[in-house]
């Protein structure tokens, strides 16, 4: 298991080109243990493994193995319960937007207010 997280480090490290010792200096640590990461002779303690997550934006799953879905802490996530309202709201949605001219900076925020308006009567039911 260590080899296999420490190869995903790597990775990770490497696809943004930046040296270990960069990477240690990001994560505050030294490039001695980076090395010992990515070689699988060591595993991070959690809070370099929350900075690698927070720096690369990925989740804590793709690092530990536990998936290869490396979607981070943007990834919103939406209970089903939420994905049957908004799709109550789908039509209205493409109303919405099928009322007002993209061009217009005055349309576009008439449209977000009533987009906004939209989601505050979804979060009251």
């Amino acid at each position: 298991m260590k080899k296999k997280i420490g190869e995903r480090l790597r990775d990770l490290r490497m696809g943004v080109h930046i040296s270990q010792t960069k990477l240690a200096s990001i994560l505050g640590t030294q490039q001695s243990s980076i090395n010992r990461y990515e070689q699988g002779q060591s595993v991070p303690v959690p809070e370099i493994f929350i900075k690698y997550a927070d720096y690369f934006d990925v989740s804590m799953d793709y690092l530990y193995c536990r998936t290869d879905d490396p979607r981070g802490k943007q990834y919103e996530f939406q209970p089903k319960i939420l994905q049957e309202k908004a799709g109550d709201n789908k039509e209205m949605r493409e109303f919405i937007e099928m009322c007002f001219d993209p061009k217009s900076p005055v349309n576009g925020r008439l449209k977000d207010a009533l987009f906004q308006m939209l989601n505050e009567g979804k979060e009251e039911t």
